[in-house]
């Protein structure tokens, strides 16, 4: 082997050692980046969030995680960077008018049932709230999943035609509300 060729090869074993070694020390964030996207006649809606998990904590309720934040008793709809919302029709979501847009998802979670915020300010900090931004609240349909989710879930889905859900599940809860097309 030439000397060029032997310098070539230990500076490819090198450069894959260390990035062996970089991969094994990065940790998964506990609350990693998530998304959900659909499209219903034809227009795309997409959230993009953080998803937590509960290990072995309360989550809502008195004394739950969710209740130490800044902002109780509204939510972040998630974790880290505030949950962000973007439609590219015009919609009816439980009942409020959205125009086509970038939103901020919160949630009222000491309300019965609970309620979707749908605020017009964006790009701020999950724990930087400004009720005087919100375009309007929605109440939410309220159920109880056969088990505990671990795993903080929303899902945006088509119910055919014009019309689809967006829906939140973590520990005790799932949450729903209608979306409809314009």
């Amino acid at each position: 082997m030439t000397k060029s060729a032997l310098l070539v090869v230990t500076a490819l074993a090198c450069a894959t050692l260390s990035t062996i070694v970089w991969a094994q020390g990065k940790k998964k964030p506990l609350s990693p980046p998530a998304e959900t996207s659909v499209t219903i006649d034809g227009k795309t809606l997409s959230i993009r969030y953080s998803a937590p998990s509960i290990r072995g904590r309360k989550i809502f309720g008195d004394g739950g995680v969710v209740s130490h934040d800044s902002t109780y008793p509204v939510w972040r709809a998630g974790a880290n960077a505030a949950t962000s919302f973007h439609t590219d029709a015009d919609l009816n979501i439980g009942g409020l008018s959205v125009p086509k847009g970038d939103y901020t998802l919160f949630v009222l979670v000491n309300a019965d049932p609970w309620q979707l915020i749908i605020n017009k300010q964006t790009g701020q900090w999950g724990l930087a709230y400004k009720q005087d931004m919100d375009l309007g609240r929605v109440r939410m349909t309220m159920a109880k999943p056969p088990s505990p989710i671990e795993t903080y879930k929303m899902t945006l889905s088509s119910a055919g035609g014009k019309s689809g859900k967006l829906q939140l599940e973590w520990e005790n809860v799932i949450a729903s509300v209608p979306i409809t097309v314009k």
